[in-house]
């Protein structure tokens, strides 16, 4: 019998003899075991004329979200406020060289990224539109480690792929420049990089998957409350959503998604599965052209004719702008024939082309191009041996490592200690003074870049030889809160080395983390008002805390360990055993010390009073707005309740409102109405809002970027231009809404202890 087998060399189909004689590997990878056996045929097999047809799509639809991604999640919209130039701001690049240049050349610089971008969707002046997008966006990738992140990096390694490839042969500008070009075949090693590549990013996710805390359901256990979860969560509890749909679904996804798509018979699941789980995360994360760039590599695993295929369904009228369905690839010199490669049908039009037959230094290039490339793609995820002082609970420099979400944290309490070296005067800075990130609380790397950062800005206030203490409490992955680096260290003349493990990281309290079970019991045995936070510390080391007026009945119960607790105010010490608790007055510090030898660990337990009193308020508002409404109410309404009659709609009528406490009420029943119009709104006017929030996000790029192009040709207008000028593109949609994001942030919420 026969079958039909993808010939991975050149991407066809073929019909092949199902005989005994037919190697495994024929059947399975349609080329033989032989074709590695030496350095020539391995040349030969790298080189085969490919379609360029895939290869084409794929360069174009990377192109084009290239270009969207640089005004959004690279920044073209809100250049001005990512990099304040002139203001007094701590940078974190990857190399302390590294600064950004005056505005103006910051946005010339995102103008070359965005035209070297539209360059390769077009396939216009290819290789120079590649070195002009990959340089500056490597540029811009090392000059701010705090946006680091896995598909940021995938961005630049494909921009670096494509710049070697031969991605022009199809639907490009050039190709309608040179005939030679024009719809030319390409060496299968353009695909056999880009596929690996991709079943890199998948497989090497799903391997870091493999970790305790994502097969225990504790990475990502909020996700399941998510909306997008509601349809498990009819059959399943959220807890079993949790641990199968999102864990266990993530694991088995981005183990298996690399085999699936390479194979035939599973290609067509692996791409509804893939596709259905990339969408999900552009909804899930704000992750910006991640998901569809995603989207846009599955096809790379089709046959490199499928474009011809798909697109032959189209009415010809449509010919002169879409992509070619025919004629068949002309010849190469990219490429290695070893058989006669296929004729153009349109032999008048095909240019005389020189069929290499032998490999040559061009060819050999490529191949070990791909050999080399692919290895470091695969070593580098394990390279965190070398890099160690990125080790920060985390492997080395978690951007280029594929553990895509694999680790969760929060943020209980952070103080930053400074210290005169002069004087001795201490004092205390407000966490993330000088700087626009958050990130640099979680690593080495960056915390010693704030330090030296406010060391230098310190200097200005007349704090002499400045010494700089952090006390950051982290949880990971649902663990105890607990230091992450040790507080007792001046990290302004610490010392660090990308290259040696740090020495002022607290180490995991791993040992602690069976505990995590339990505090789902403890969690469960309280009250909706109460709260809890789990505390672990280190033996010789306290934490000060403050409890707020507003916290209530807050206690703290000893776990593990022994801990002696100091109420700074009355100057009285009181040692607690495991099991023992007591309770802490509201308005004063304590300090909570540790005195046994191994980690103790303990949790505190309150009661937000102030928001019980708050929401107690907004009910018996509610209940009365309701009964207005209904025409149920007999008692008249006393003046400063009369708002609750009106239709209230904007900030301007809240503002009239005297009363605090009705005000909040009423400023938090139009974000609900907001919240519930947009959940219920139409498929148009979702669009239809989206379509209007990209438009004025656009337009301000745009325009801010047209402002400083004029200051570098003309120079700066006067003053009283350029504001108006600024003002006319930060304009926005009449009536537009604050950020759903920023909801209720003025409403009292749960406080840090």
């Amino acid at each position: 019998m026969t079958e039909g087998v993808e010939d991975v060399t050149t991407g066809k189909k073929e019909v092949q003899d199902d005989t005994p004689q037919q190697s495994w590997m024929k059947r399975i990878f349609g080329f033989e075991l032989k074709d590695l056996a030496s350095w020539h045929r391995l040349v030969c097999l790298l080189n085969r004329p490919t379609d360029p047809a895939s290869l084409g799509i794929f360069r174009f639809l990377f192109g084009m979200l290239m270009a969207v991604d640089i005004t959004q999640e690279r920044g073209l919209s809100h250049l001005d406020y990512k990099y304040l130039d002139g203001a007094p701001i701590c940078r974190f690049p990857l190399f302390n060289f590294l600064e950004p240049l005056p505005m103006d050349w910051m946005y010339l610089v995102y103008v070359v990224m965005l035209l070297g971008a539209l360059g390769i969707m077009l396939g216009c002046f290819y290789r120079f539109s590649c070195l002009m997008f990959i340089s500056t966006y490597w540029y811009i990738f090392f000059l701010d480690k705090t946006v680091w992140n896995n598909h940021s990096y995938l961005y630049g390694l494909i921009g670096f792929q494509l710049t070697l490839m031969d991605a022009n042969r199809y639907w490009s500008i050039d190709g309608l420049w040179n005939p030679k070009k024009k719809n030319a075949h390409v060496p299968l090693w353009n695909y056999t990089v880009l596929r690996t590549q991709i079943f890199i990013v998948y497989f090497i996710a799903g391997i870091k998957k493999l970790d305790a805390d994502w097969v225990e359901g504790y990475s990502m256990q909020y996700l399941a409350h998510h909306w997008l979860f509601d349809p498990f969560k009819l059959i399943l509890p959220v807890e079993m959503v949790s641990l199968l749909i999102v864990h266990g679904g993530g694991l088995v996804l981005d183990l298996s998604a690399g085999y699936l798509l390479f194979f035939d018979a599973t290609r067509p699941i692996a791409i509804v599965f893939v596709s259905y789980f990339h969408c999900m995360n552009s909804q899930l994360f704000s992750i910006g052209m991640f998901a569809y760039t995603m989207l846009a590599t599955s096809p790379l695993f089709c046959y490199p004719d499928w474009p011809r295929r798909f697109f032959g369904h189209f009415p010809a009228c449509l010919g002169a702008i879409l992509p070619l369905t025919g004629p068949a690839p002309q010849p190469s010199t990219s490429c290695v024939y070893t058989q006669t490669p296929p004729t153009p049908a349109d032999t008048q039009e095909a240019p005389s082309v020189s069929k290499p037959s032998k490999p040559g230094y061009r060819h050999k290039l490529g191949t070990l191009f791909t050999l080399l490339y692919l290895s470091e793609q695969f070593f580098m995820p394990y390279s965190h041996f070398i890099t160690q002082g990125y080790n920060n609970w985390t492997n080395g420099l978690y951007g280029y490592s594929w553990d895509m979400m694999v680790h969760s944290r929060t943020h209980q309490h952070v103080k930053i200690t400074y210290r005169d070296g002069k004087t001795g005067d201490v004092g205390y800075l407000n966490p993330g003074v000088f700087t626009q990130s958050r990130r640099w609380k979680d690593h080495g790397d960056m915390l010693k870049q704030y330090a030296t950062c406010l060391s230098r800005h310190l200097l200005h206030y007349n704090i002499s030889e400045p010494q700089i203490y952090f006390d950051i409490w982290v949880s990971i992955n649902e663990r105890f809160q607990q230091r992450i680096f040790d507080p007792r260290v001046d990290i302004v003349t610490a010392d660090w080395s990308p290259f040696r493990p740090n020495p002022w990281l607290m180490p995991l309290l791993v040992d602690l983390s069976p505990w995590r079970t339990k505090f789902l019991e403890i969690e469960g045995s309280l009250d909706n008002q109460t709260e809890v936070v789990f505390i672990a510390d280190f033996p010789g080391l306290h934490l000060e805390n403050y409890v707020s007026p507003d916290l209530g009945n807050t206690s703290v119960q000893v776990l593990q360990g022994q801990v002696k607790v100091e109420i700074v105010e009355e100057k009285k010490n009181y040692s607690l055993l495991p099991g023992d608790k007591m309770m802490l007055p509201a308005g004063e510090y304590h300090k909570v010390y540790t005195i046994s030898e191994e980690p103790s660990s303990y949790m505190y337990i309150y009661v937000n009073t102030t928001e019980v009193a708050l929401q107690k308020n907004f009910t018996k508002l509610f209940e009365l707005q309701e009964r207005i409404r209904n025409g149920t109410e007999t008692e008249p309404l006393p003046p400063e309740l009369q708002p609750l009659a009106s239709d209230f709609e904007g900030e301007e009528s809240e503002l009239n409102v005297t009363d605090p406490v009705l005000r909040l009420f009423l400023r938090r029943q139009r974000r609900m109405q907001d919240v519930k119009k947009r959940r219920e709104a139409s498929i148009f006017e979702r669009l239809q809002r989206f379509a209007v929030k990209k438009y004025y996000m656009l337009r301000r790029g745009f325009l801010m970027t047209a402002i400083a192009m004029r200051n570098l040709a003309v120079g700066l207008p006067p003053l009283e231009q350029l504001t108006k000028e600024v003002a006319y593109a930060n304009m926005k949609e009449n009536g537009a809404q604050t950020s759903l994001d920023d909801t209720l942030k003025d409403e009292v919420g749960h406080l840090e202890l």
